[in-house]
């Protein structure tokens, strides 16, 4: 099979379809410890989340366009369903057979193949949609059989993400980064936990930050719809004209202005 094509056109096209995508859909991308991308060092990566939505592929999309751009990306995806988005092909998303032996050494073989020439890998290892309060974690066979097996090891990296409402109409798309994690010498059984639990510890600290509802605790990535839309905000956007004052969309910041008011 080999490395998969990229089309840096469609691509490109791609990255901005994403960004409108998010923009409209959601009230801001947010990232917490976005910084842990600076401690990658040279050579393979994997980054491996957790998989509770069909906006995760478009998440890897934003992230890899925004913390290293100047790599190929690539991840897997089951081939049948592939085979319903033919244009994710042109994109790095590679076909992988499910519950076959020739998907599993598929996967490998092209998992090597990319991570070798450079390559980052985006992982989802539940293999399936799955909520984020479901315990225990569980993963299908190859993240850590495919760490396991290069030469000189490789960092891998773990992501929480969680798409939850808080204050506006539109819900949050919200990230946590661990911290990355080295593989040098261990057994892919022995790996597999330790990944798991750094997930595990990801998405709880990332169900904490979320629970604690504090936009201070994250970097705004992508800043999306603030409101309640439609002729009502028209409405309010024209008193504010008359009204001389600096139309603000967001519903907390119209509750801010009216505690001022009565205070």
């Amino acid at each position: 099979m080999g490395v998969p094509h990229i089309s840096t056109p469609v691509l490109r096209f791609f990255r901005w379809i994403a960004r409108g995508y998010f923009r409209r859909h959601f009230s801001a991308v947010r990232v917490s410890e976005g910084a842990r991308w600076a401690k990658l060092p040279d050579g393979p990566v994997i980054v491996f989340a957790n998989h509770s939505s069909w906006w995760d592929p478009m998440v890897s999309v934003l992230l890899a366009s925004r913390y290293m751009p100047e790599r190929r990306h690539y991840a897997p995806m089951d081939a049948a369903a592939l085979h319903r988005y033919p244009i994710l092909k042109r994109v790095g998303v590679f076909g992988v057979e499910r519950h076959t032996a020739r998907g599993a050494a598929q996967f490998l073989r092209t998992g090597l193949e990319i991570l070798k020439c450079g390559g980052v890998i985006w992982i989802t290892p539940q293999g399936r949609f799955a909520d984020v309060r479901e315990r225990p974690l569980e993963f299908k066979p190859g993240l850590a059989a495919l760490a396991c097996k290069l030469d000189g090891g490789c960092t891998v990296l773990p992501m929480a993400v969680e798409y939850t409402f808080w204050d506006e109409r539109l819900p949050e798309v919200l990230m946590h980064f661990a911290e990355p994690i080295r593989v040098e010498g261990e057994t892919a059984d022995e790996l597999e936990e330790t990944l798991k639990a750094a997930l595990l510890e990801a998405m709880e600290t990332l169900k904490a930050k979320a629970i604690a509802r504090d936009p201070a605790a994250f970097f705004v990535l992508l800043k999306g719809r603030a409101g309640v839309g439609g002729f009502y905000q028209l409405g309010q956007r024209a008193i504010a004209r008359l009204r001389r004052r600096t139309y603000q969309p967001e519903h907390t910041a119209v509750a801010a202005t009216t505690q001022d008011e009565q205070g």
